[in-house]
Protein backbone atom coordinates (compact mmCIF):
# COMPACT_ATOMS: atom_id res chain seq x y z
CA UNK A 1 0.00 0.00 0.00
CA UNK A 2 1.03 3.15 -1.37
CA UNK A 3 1.73 5.63 1.51
CA UNK A 4 -0.85 8.68 1.31
CA UNK A 5 0.43 11.92 -0.58
CA UNK A 6 1.52 15.08 1.52
CA UNK A 7 -0.99 17.35 2.12
CA UNK A 8 -0.01 21.05 0.25
CA UNK A 9 1.42 23.35 2.61
CA UNK A 10 -1.09 25.75 0.98
CA UNK A 11 -4.59 24.54 -0.18
CA UNK A 12 -7.14 27.09 -1.94
CA UNK A 13 -10.66 25.72 -2.23
CA UNK A 14 -13.64 27.29 -4.03
CA UNK A 15 -13.15 30.46 -2.95
CA UNK A 16 -15.88 33.31 -3.81
CA UNK A 17 -15.36 37.31 -2.69
CA UNK A 18 -17.56 39.65 -4.16
CA UNK A 19 -17.29 43.99 -3.72
CA UNK A 20 -20.82 45.27 -4.47
CA UNK A 21 -21.43 44.35 -7.70
CA UNK A 22 -18.20 43.63 -8.46
CA UNK A 23 -16.93 39.62 -8.85
CA UNK A 24 -13.24 39.48 -7.48
CA UNK A 25 -13.16 35.74 -7.15
CA UNK A 26 -15.25 32.75 -8.68
CA UNK A 27 -14.74 29.67 -7.58
CA UNK A 28 -10.76 29.50 -7.22
CA UNK A 29 -8.72 27.12 -6.26
CA UNK A 30 -5.26 26.28 -6.52
CA UNK A 31 -2.77 24.86 -4.22
CA UNK A 32 1.14 25.26 -2.80
CA UNK A 33 3.36 22.02 -2.16
CA UNK A 34 6.28 22.23 -0.11
CA UNK A 35 9.14 24.04 -0.75
CA UNK A 36 7.72 24.97 -4.33
CA UNK A 37 7.40 28.47 -6.36
CA UNK A 38 3.95 28.52 -7.88
CA UNK A 39 3.39 31.10 -10.43
CA UNK A 40 0.20 33.72 -10.60
CA UNK A 41 -0.58 35.34 -13.43
CA UNK A 42 -3.47 36.87 -15.35
CA UNK A 43 -5.11 40.42 -16.07
CA UNK A 44 -5.66 43.14 -14.19
CA UNK A 45 -8.56 42.70 -11.97
CA UNK A 46 -8.52 38.79 -12.56
CA UNK A 47 -8.49 38.79 -8.42
CA UNK A 48 -4.75 37.90 -8.28
CA UNK A 49 -3.91 40.92 -5.24
CA UNK A 50 -7.43 39.93 -3.88
CA UNK A 51 -6.42 36.76 -3.41
CA UNK A 52 -3.19 37.36 -1.55
CA UNK A 53 -4.77 40.19 0.83
CA UNK A 54 -7.27 36.74 1.70
CA UNK A 55 -4.33 35.22 2.82
CA UNK A 56 -2.98 37.60 4.53
CA UNK A 57 -5.64 38.46 6.46
CA UNK A 58 -6.71 41.48 4.84
CA UNK A 59 -9.98 40.30 3.00
CA UNK A 60 -12.65 37.47 3.98
CA UNK A 61 -13.63 34.68 1.71
CA UNK A 62 -17.86 35.16 1.09
CA UNK A 63 -17.64 31.23 0.73
CA UNK A 64 -15.07 28.26 0.11
CA UNK A 65 -12.18 27.49 2.19
CA UNK A 66 -8.25 27.91 3.18
CA UNK A 67 -5.94 25.52 4.65
CA UNK A 68 -2.57 25.96 5.78
CA UNK A 69 -0.43 22.83 6.48
CA UNK A 70 -4.08 20.93 6.31
CA UNK A 71 -5.48 23.03 9.01
CA UNK A 72 -8.50 25.13 8.02
CA UNK A 73 -7.71 29.32 8.84
CA UNK A 74 -9.29 32.09 8.65
CA UNK A 75 -6.89 34.90 8.85
CA UNK A 76 -8.09 37.91 10.89
CA UNK A 77 -4.69 40.08 10.17
CA UNK A 78 -1.10 40.34 9.00
CA UNK A 79 0.08 40.05 12.40
CA UNK A 80 -1.86 36.65 12.79
CA UNK A 81 -0.93 36.04 9.14
CA UNK A 82 2.83 36.54 10.23
CA UNK A 83 2.32 34.39 13.46
CA UNK A 84 1.27 31.68 11.37
CA UNK A 85 4.26 31.95 8.97
CA UNK A 86 2.70 34.00 6.33
CA UNK A 87 4.53 36.65 4.78
CA UNK A 88 3.83 39.43 1.87
CA UNK A 89 5.48 41.52 -0.77
CA UNK A 90 2.67 44.25 -1.53
CA UNK A 91 2.31 45.62 -4.75
CA UNK A 92 1.60 49.01 -3.67
CA UNK A 93 4.07 49.50 -1.26
CA UNK A 94 3.15 49.39 2.95
CA UNK A 95 6.23 51.04 4.56
CA UNK A 96 5.47 53.79 7.46
CA UNK A 97 7.29 56.79 5.97
CA UNK A 98 8.17 58.22 9.17
CA UNK A 99 9.44 55.04 10.49
CA UNK A 100 13.34 54.10 9.91
CA UNK A 101 13.98 51.04 7.28
CA UNK A 102 15.24 49.37 10.66
CA UNK A 103 11.67 49.96 12.56
CA UNK A 104 10.06 49.07 8.85
CA UNK A 105 11.71 45.58 8.83
CA UNK A 106 10.47 44.44 12.13
CA UNK A 107 7.65 46.43 12.94
CA UNK A 108 5.01 43.94 14.44
CA UNK A 109 7.99 41.66 15.33
CA UNK A 110 10.65 43.40 17.36
CA UNK A 111 10.59 40.58 20.11
CA UNK A 112 13.98 41.59 21.89
CA UNK A 113 14.32 44.47 20.13
CA UNK A 114 11.92 46.39 22.68
CA UNK A 115 12.65 46.12 26.39
CA UNK A 116 10.24 47.71 28.63
CA UNK A 117 8.47 49.49 25.77
CA UNK A 118 11.70 50.95 24.93
CA UNK A 119 13.38 50.06 21.41
CA UNK A 120 16.74 48.56 21.89
CA UNK A 121 18.28 49.59 19.00
CA UNK A 122 21.80 48.56 18.54
CA UNK A 123 19.61 44.99 18.50
CA UNK A 124 17.21 46.32 16.17
CA UNK A 125 19.17 47.95 13.77
CA UNK A 126 21.52 44.38 13.88
CA UNK A 127 18.53 42.12 12.96
CA UNK A 128 17.21 44.33 10.28
CA UNK A 129 21.12 44.48 9.16
CA UNK A 130 20.78 41.25 8.80
CA UNK A 131 17.98 40.89 6.30
CA UNK A 132 19.18 43.65 3.92
CA UNK A 133 22.13 41.14 3.91
CA UNK A 134 20.02 38.75 2.68
CA UNK A 135 19.56 40.86 -0.82
CA UNK A 136 22.91 41.98 -0.45
CA UNK A 137 21.11 45.76 -0.33
CA UNK A 138 23.36 48.99 1.01
CA UNK A 139 20.57 51.02 2.37
CA UNK A 140 21.33 52.50 5.63
CA UNK A 141 19.48 50.91 8.37
CA UNK A 142 18.53 54.32 9.81
CA UNK A 143 17.17 55.97 6.80
CA UNK A 144 13.85 57.53 7.19
CA UNK A 145 11.73 55.19 4.68
CA UNK A 146 10.29 58.34 2.93
CA UNK A 147 13.60 59.34 2.09
CA UNK A 148 14.24 56.29 -0.27
CA UNK A 149 13.51 55.90 -4.04
CA UNK A 150 10.53 54.19 -4.93
CA UNK A 151 12.78 51.00 -5.90
CA UNK A 152 14.75 51.43 -2.60
CA UNK A 153 11.55 50.93 -0.66
CA UNK A 154 10.70 47.98 -2.58
CA UNK A 155 13.91 46.20 -1.70
CA UNK A 156 12.97 47.17 2.21
CA UNK A 157 10.05 45.51 1.61
CA UNK A 158 11.35 42.43 0.40
CA UNK A 159 13.95 42.26 3.87
CA UNK A 160 10.87 42.73 5.48
CA UNK A 161 8.83 39.68 4.85
CA UNK A 162 11.98 37.46 4.68
CA UNK A 163 12.10 38.16 8.00
CA UNK A 164 9.38 36.23 8.10
CA UNK A 165 11.13 32.58 8.08
CA UNK A 166 12.54 33.80 11.57
CA UNK A 167 9.52 33.93 13.41
CA UNK A 168 7.90 30.85 13.18
CA UNK A 169 8.75 27.34 14.24
CA UNK A 170 6.57 26.02 10.86
CA UNK A 171 8.51 26.52 7.54
CA UNK A 172 6.76 29.83 6.26
CA UNK A 173 4.75 31.06 2.56
CA UNK A 174 5.67 33.72 0.92
CA UNK A 175 3.68 35.86 -1.13
CA UNK A 176 5.19 37.95 -3.68
CA UNK A 177 3.30 40.44 -5.30
CA UNK A 178 4.69 42.26 -8.51
CA UNK A 179 8.20 42.20 -6.13
CA UNK A 180 10.52 43.29 -9.62
CA UNK A 181 8.44 45.66 -10.76
CA UNK A 182 10.39 48.81 -10.03
CA UNK A 183 13.68 46.39 -9.76
CA UNK A 184 16.72 46.80 -12.62
CA UNK A 185 17.70 43.52 -14.13
CA UNK A 186 20.56 43.48 -11.51
CA UNK A 187 18.51 43.79 -8.03
CA UNK A 188 15.68 40.61 -9.76
CA UNK A 189 18.55 38.76 -10.21
CA UNK A 190 19.45 39.34 -6.84
CA UNK A 191 15.94 38.28 -5.65
CA UNK A 192 15.40 35.54 -7.71
CA UNK A 193 18.77 34.05 -6.24
CA UNK A 194 16.88 34.92 -2.82
CA UNK A 195 13.72 32.75 -3.97
CA UNK A 196 16.36 30.24 -4.90
CA UNK A 197 17.31 30.03 -1.24
CA UNK A 198 14.07 30.53 0.60
CA UNK A 199 12.55 27.70 -1.01
CA UNK A 200 14.91 25.34 0.74
CA UNK A 201 12.93 25.95 3.92
CA UNK A 202 10.12 27.72 2.63
CA UNK A 203 7.04 27.85 -0.16
CA UNK A 204 6.62 30.98 -2.12
CA UNK A 205 3.72 32.36 -4.38
CA UNK A 206 5.29 34.55 -7.13
CA UNK A 207 2.69 37.23 -8.92
CA UNK A 208 4.07 39.20 -11.93
CA UNK A 209 3.28 40.92 -15.17
CA UNK A 210 6.94 39.89 -16.30
CA UNK A 211 5.68 36.48 -17.47
CA UNK A 212 9.85 35.23 -18.72
CA UNK A 213 10.31 35.84 -15.19
CA UNK A 214 6.87 33.71 -14.14
CA UNK A 215 8.98 31.04 -16.48
CA UNK A 216 12.46 31.36 -15.00
CA UNK A 217 11.49 31.04 -11.37
CA UNK A 218 8.29 28.89 -11.01
CA UNK A 219 7.59 25.30 -10.86
CA UNK A 220 3.76 25.56 -11.83
CA UNK A 221 1.72 28.52 -13.15
CA UNK A 222 -1.59 29.10 -12.17
CA UNK A 223 -3.94 31.38 -15.17
CA UNK A 224 -6.35 33.26 -13.65
CA UNK A 225 -9.17 35.23 -15.38
CA UNK A 226 -12.51 36.80 -14.15
CA UNK A 227 -11.85 35.84 -10.76
CA UNK A 228 -11.18 31.56 -11.79
CA UNK A 229 -8.40 29.52 -12.07
CA UNK A 230 -8.74 28.50 -16.07
CA UNK A 231 -5.26 26.36 -16.70
CA UNK A 232 -2.44 25.12 -14.27
CA UNK A 233 1.10 25.27 -16.54
CA UNK A 234 4.41 23.75 -15.95
CA UNK A 235 7.32 25.63 -17.23
CA UNK A 236 9.30 24.21 -20.20
CA UNK A 237 5.86 22.79 -21.80
CA UNK A 238 4.42 26.59 -22.25
CA UNK A 239 5.80 30.09 -23.80
CA UNK A 240 5.14 32.94 -23.30
CA UNK A 241 2.74 33.38 -26.44
CA UNK A 242 0.64 30.53 -25.08
CA UNK A 243 0.64 32.02 -21.34
CA UNK A 244 -0.80 35.45 -22.78
CA UNK A 245 -3.14 33.51 -24.83
CA UNK A 246 -4.54 31.91 -21.61
CA UNK A 247 -4.15 35.23 -19.80
CA UNK A 248 -6.49 37.11 -22.24
CA UNK A 249 -8.57 34.52 -24.02
CA UNK A 250 -7.20 35.78 -27.39
CA UNK A 251 -3.88 35.70 -29.34
CA UNK A 252 -2.77 39.30 -29.18
CA UNK A 253 -2.17 40.31 -32.98
CA UNK A 254 1.75 41.35 -33.79
CA UNK A 255 3.84 42.85 -31.65
CA UNK A 256 2.90 44.27 -27.88
CA UNK A 257 4.78 47.46 -29.11
CA UNK A 258 2.75 47.60 -32.26
CA UNK A 259 6.00 48.75 -33.77
CA UNK A 260 4.74 48.66 -37.39
CA UNK A 261 2.32 51.68 -35.91
CA UNK A 262 5.34 53.76 -35.32
CA UNK A 263 4.72 56.90 -37.70
CA UNK A 264 7.31 59.01 -38.86
CA UNK A 265 8.06 62.44 -36.47
CA UNK A 266 7.22 66.14 -37.85
CA UNK A 267 9.78 68.43 -38.63
CA UNK A 268 8.51 71.16 -36.05
CA UNK A 269 9.78 70.86 -32.96
CA UNK A 270 7.38 70.84 -30.34
CA UNK A 271 9.65 71.39 -26.63
CA UNK A 272 12.86 72.60 -26.91
CA UNK A 273 14.74 72.61 -24.10
CA UNK A 274 18.44 74.38 -23.00
CA UNK A 275 20.54 74.28 -20.11
CA UNK A 276 17.77 72.79 -17.97
CA UNK A 277 18.99 72.49 -14.77
CA UNK A 278 17.40 70.72 -11.35
CA UNK A 279 19.76 71.50 -8.53
CA UNK A 280 22.10 68.62 -7.34
CA UNK A 281 20.58 66.45 -9.89
CA UNK A 282 20.91 67.06 -13.19
CA UNK A 283 22.95 69.70 -15.39
CA UNK A 284 22.94 71.81 -18.55
CA UNK A 285 20.65 69.20 -20.43
CA UNK A 286 19.49 69.88 -24.09
CA UNK A 287 17.43 68.36 -26.54
CA UNK A 288 14.49 69.30 -29.05
CA UNK A 289 11.27 66.95 -29.29
CA UNK A 290 9.21 67.03 -32.69
CA UNK A 291 5.62 67.24 -32.85
CA UNK A 292 4.60 63.44 -33.09
CA UNK A 293 7.65 62.46 -31.66
CA UNK A 294 8.00 59.49 -28.47
CA UNK A 295 11.76 60.30 -27.22
CA UNK A 296 12.80 57.49 -25.03
CA UNK A 297 14.59 58.53 -21.65
CA UNK A 298 17.31 55.91 -20.76
CA UNK A 299 19.54 55.74 -17.87
CA UNK A 300 20.51 54.28 -14.18
CA UNK A 301 18.70 54.99 -11.16
CA UNK A 302 20.41 57.84 -10.35
CA UNK A 303 21.21 59.23 -13.74
CA UNK A 304 18.68 61.97 -13.39
CA UNK A 305 16.13 61.56 -15.77
CA UNK A 306 13.46 61.34 -13.27
CA UNK A 307 13.89 64.64 -11.81
CA UNK A 308 14.74 65.99 -15.01
CA UNK A 309 10.89 64.92 -15.94
CA UNK A 310 9.44 66.39 -13.02
CA UNK A 311 11.46 69.58 -13.60
CA UNK A 312 9.65 69.97 -16.89
CA UNK A 313 6.13 69.68 -15.36
CA UNK A 314 7.29 71.68 -12.99
CA UNK A 315 7.31 69.30 -9.62
CA UNK A 316 10.97 70.38 -9.06
CA UNK A 317 12.62 73.79 -9.48
CA UNK A 318 14.57 74.29 -12.45
CA UNK A 319 16.72 76.26 -13.85
CA UNK A 320 17.51 76.60 -18.03
CA UNK A 321 14.95 77.65 -20.49
CA UNK A 322 12.21 76.03 -22.07
CA UNK A 323 9.83 76.44 -25.25
CA UNK A 324 6.58 74.82 -26.70
CA UNK A 325 5.77 75.44 -29.97
CA UNK A 326 8.41 77.88 -30.51
CA UNK A 327 7.10 80.28 -27.31
CA UNK A 328 8.90 80.37 -24.60
CA UNK A 329 7.19 78.77 -21.11
CA UNK A 330 7.76 78.55 -17.65
CA UNK A 331 6.55 75.65 -15.69
CA UNK A 332 6.85 76.86 -12.08
CA UNK A 333 4.24 74.54 -10.89
CA UNK A 334 2.19 71.58 -12.09
CA UNK A 335 -0.85 73.89 -12.40
CA UNK A 336 1.89 76.39 -15.01
CA UNK A 337 2.12 73.00 -16.75
CA UNK A 338 -1.32 71.92 -17.69
CA UNK A 339 -2.07 75.58 -18.61
CA UNK A 340 0.75 74.78 -21.35
CA UNK A 341 -0.87 71.97 -22.59
CA UNK A 342 1.16 69.53 -20.61
CA UNK A 343 0.77 66.31 -18.87
CA UNK A 344 2.05 63.80 -16.43
CA UNK A 345 1.62 60.22 -15.59
CA UNK A 346 4.24 59.81 -12.44
CA UNK A 347 5.85 56.25 -11.57
CA UNK A 348 4.00 56.12 -7.99
CA UNK A 349 0.65 56.65 -9.04
CA UNK A 350 -0.59 56.26 -5.03
CA UNK A 351 0.91 59.04 -3.56
CA UNK A 352 0.88 61.58 -7.33
CA UNK A 353 -1.01 60.18 -9.50
CA UNK A 354 -4.73 59.54 -7.79
CA UNK A 355 -7.28 60.57 -5.26
CA UNK A 356 -8.36 57.26 -3.89
CA UNK A 357 -11.43 58.00 -2.18
CA UNK A 358 -12.84 60.07 -5.35
CA UNK A 359 -14.60 58.39 -7.89
CA UNK A 360 -12.92 56.93 -10.89
CA UNK A 361 -14.97 59.64 -13.01
CA UNK A 362 -13.82 62.20 -10.87
CA UNK A 363 -10.38 61.35 -11.59
CA UNK A 364 -10.19 60.98 -15.24
CA UNK A 365 -11.99 64.94 -15.26
CA UNK A 366 -9.48 66.37 -12.37
CA UNK A 367 -7.45 68.49 -14.57
CA UNK A 368 -10.06 69.26 -16.71
CA UNK A 369 -13.23 69.91 -14.23
CA UNK A 370 -13.92 73.32 -16.77
CA UNK A 371 -14.84 71.29 -19.43
CA UNK A 372 -17.84 69.09 -17.58
CA UNK A 373 -18.99 72.39 -16.03
CA UNK A 374 -21.58 74.80 -17.01
CA UNK A 375 -20.35 77.85 -16.15
CA UNK A 376 -19.48 77.25 -12.21
CA UNK A 377 -21.93 74.08 -11.71
CA UNK A 378 -20.78 70.79 -12.57
CA UNK A 379 -22.42 68.59 -14.93
CA UNK A 380 -22.84 64.90 -13.53
CA UNK A 381 -23.98 63.26 -16.61
CA UNK A 382 -21.28 64.85 -18.64
CA UNK A 383 -18.52 63.92 -16.47
CA UNK A 384 -19.75 60.20 -16.50
CA UNK A 385 -20.59 60.00 -20.09
CA UNK A 386 -17.05 61.45 -20.52
CA UNK A 387 -15.65 58.54 -18.17
CA UNK A 388 -17.43 55.82 -19.39
CA UNK A 389 -16.16 56.51 -22.84
CA UNK A 390 -12.70 56.25 -21.55
CA UNK A 391 -13.58 53.02 -19.35
CA UNK A 392 -14.48 51.24 -22.22
CA UNK A 393 -11.65 52.54 -24.54
CA UNK A 394 -8.78 50.98 -22.12
CA UNK A 395 -10.71 48.64 -20.63
CA UNK A 396 -10.59 49.73 -17.03
CA UNK A 397 -12.22 47.32 -14.91
CA UNK A 398 -14.80 48.84 -12.26
CA UNK A 399 -18.32 48.07 -11.35
CA UNK A 400 -18.98 51.99 -12.53
CA UNK A 401 -17.63 55.22 -12.68
CA UNK A 402 -18.64 56.29 -9.44
CA UNK A 403 -16.83 53.88 -7.75
CA UNK A 404 -13.98 55.00 -5.56
CA UNK A 405 -10.33 54.90 -7.48
CA UNK A 406 -8.89 52.70 -4.74
CA UNK A 407 -11.28 49.75 -5.09
CA UNK A 408 -9.50 49.04 -8.27
CA UNK A 409 -7.08 46.67 -8.97
CA UNK A 410 -3.66 48.58 -8.92
CA UNK A 411 -3.85 48.26 -12.74
CA UNK A 412 -6.76 49.28 -13.64
CA UNK A 413 -6.02 52.40 -11.28
CA UNK A 414 -2.76 52.80 -13.84
CA UNK A 415 -5.25 53.32 -16.87
CA UNK A 416 -7.65 56.03 -15.25
CA UNK A 417 -4.45 57.38 -14.43
CA UNK A 418 -3.58 57.03 -18.16
CA UNK A 419 -7.07 58.58 -19.48
CA UNK A 420 -6.93 61.71 -17.10
CA UNK A 421 -4.44 63.42 -19.84
CA UNK A 422 -6.14 61.53 -22.92
CA UNK A 423 -9.22 63.15 -22.74
CA UNK A 424 -8.07 66.47 -23.29
CA UNK A 425 -8.12 68.02 -26.93
CA UNK A 426 -5.29 70.38 -26.76
CA UNK A 427 -2.86 68.17 -25.21
CA UNK A 428 0.52 68.54 -26.50
CA UNK A 429 3.00 67.12 -24.19
CA UNK A 430 2.79 63.96 -22.22
CA UNK A 431 5.40 62.96 -19.71
CA UNK A 432 5.04 59.24 -19.30
CA UNK A 433 7.23 57.93 -16.51
CA UNK A 434 6.67 54.19 -16.04
CA UNK A 435 3.84 53.91 -17.57
CA UNK A 436 2.89 50.17 -17.88
CA UNK A 437 4.02 49.36 -14.79
CA UNK A 438 1.74 47.31 -13.03
CA UNK A 439 -0.25 46.38 -16.46
CA UNK A 440 -0.86 42.89 -17.71
CA UNK A 441 -0.24 42.07 -21.67
CA UNK A 442 -3.60 42.98 -23.03
CA UNK A 443 -4.10 46.33 -21.04
CA UNK A 444 0.01 46.82 -22.05
CA UNK A 445 -1.09 46.30 -25.73
CA UNK A 446 -4.00 48.97 -25.19
CA UNK A 447 -1.91 51.41 -23.70
CA UNK A 448 1.18 51.59 -26.00
CA UNK A 449 -2.12 51.46 -29.31
CA UNK A 450 -3.04 54.44 -27.15
CA UNK A 451 0.30 56.03 -26.89
CA UNK A 452 0.73 55.77 -31.04
CA UNK A 453 -2.63 57.02 -31.51
CA UNK A 454 -1.69 60.12 -29.47
CA UNK A 455 1.23 61.02 -31.39
CA UNK A 456 -0.21 60.43 -35.03
CA UNK A 457 -2.91 63.55 -33.84
CA UNK A 458 0.77 65.86 -33.07
CA UNK A 459 0.80 64.53 -29.36
CA UNK A 460 4.75 64.59 -28.14
CA UNK A 461 5.74 61.98 -25.58
CA UNK A 462 8.53 61.97 -23.08
CA UNK A 463 8.78 58.49 -21.83
CA UNK A 464 10.33 56.17 -19.26
CA UNK A 465 9.72 52.61 -19.69
CA UNK A 466 9.68 49.55 -17.27
CA UNK A 467 12.63 48.06 -20.03
CA UNK A 468 14.90 48.80 -22.51
CA UNK A 469 12.99 46.40 -24.60
CA UNK A 470 10.15 48.69 -24.01
CA UNK A 471 11.65 52.08 -24.36
CA UNK A 472 13.39 51.51 -27.95
CA UNK A 473 10.14 49.29 -28.98
CA UNK A 474 8.06 52.43 -28.55
CA UNK A 475 10.54 55.58 -29.28
CA UNK A 476 11.84 57.15 -32.24
CA UNK A 477 14.98 58.13 -30.55
CA UNK A 478 16.61 57.76 -27.12
CA UNK A 479 17.57 60.44 -25.12
CA UNK A 480 20.68 59.06 -23.08
CA UNK A 481 21.81 60.30 -19.64
CA UNK A 482 24.15 59.65 -16.96
CA UNK A 483 25.35 61.29 -13.79
CA UNK A 484 22.70 64.25 -14.64
CA UNK A 485 24.26 64.47 -18.01
CA UNK A 486 22.80 63.76 -21.51
CA UNK A 487 25.74 61.49 -23.03
CA UNK A 488 23.89 60.32 -26.40
CA UNK A 489 20.74 60.49 -28.41
CA UNK A 490 20.23 57.52 -30.23
CA UNK A 491 17.81 56.54 -33.63
CA UNK A 492 15.69 54.23 -33.21
CA UNK A 493 13.73 54.05 -36.45
CA UNK A 494 11.25 51.27 -38.03
CA UNK A 495 13.56 48.24 -38.49
CA UNK A 496 16.46 49.52 -37.58
CA UNK A 497 16.09 49.49 -33.80
CA UNK A 498 19.27 49.26 -31.59
CA UNK A 499 20.07 46.75 -29.46
CA UNK A 500 19.25 46.75 -25.45
CA UNK A 501 23.19 46.14 -25.14
CA UNK A 502 24.12 49.36 -27.52
CA UNK A 503 21.49 51.40 -25.26
CA UNK A 504 22.73 50.03 -22.01
CA UNK A 505 26.92 50.84 -23.31
CA UNK A 506 25.97 54.32 -23.20
CA UNK A 507 24.22 54.19 -19.97
CA UNK A 508 27.31 52.89 -17.56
Amino acid sequence: MSAPAEAPVLAVHDVRKTFGETTALDGLSFEVRRHEVVGLIGENGAGKSTLLKMLIGLEQPDSGSIALRGEQIKMRGIAQAGAAGIGMVFQEQSLIPNLTVAENILFGAEGDAIVGGMYRWKTLRQRAQAQLDKIGSTIDVDAMAEDLTFAERQLVEIAKVLATEERTNAEPVVLLDEPTSVLDRDEAEVLFAQIERLRTRASVVFVSHRLDEVLQVSDRVYVLRNGSSVAECVPGEVDEAELRRLMIGRDLEGSHYSEERQLPVQDEVRLRVRDLSVKGVCESVDFDLHVGEILGIAGVQGSGREELCRGIFGASATRGSLEMDGRPIRTSSPRSAISSDIGFVPAERRREGMVGTMSVAENITLPHIADVCAGPVLQRSKERRLADDWIERLRIRTASAAAPLASLSGGNQQKAVLARWMVSDSLKLLILDHPTRGLDVGAKSEVYRLIRELTASGVSVLLMADSLEELIAMSHRVLVMKDGRVTDVVDAPVGAKPTPVTVLERMI
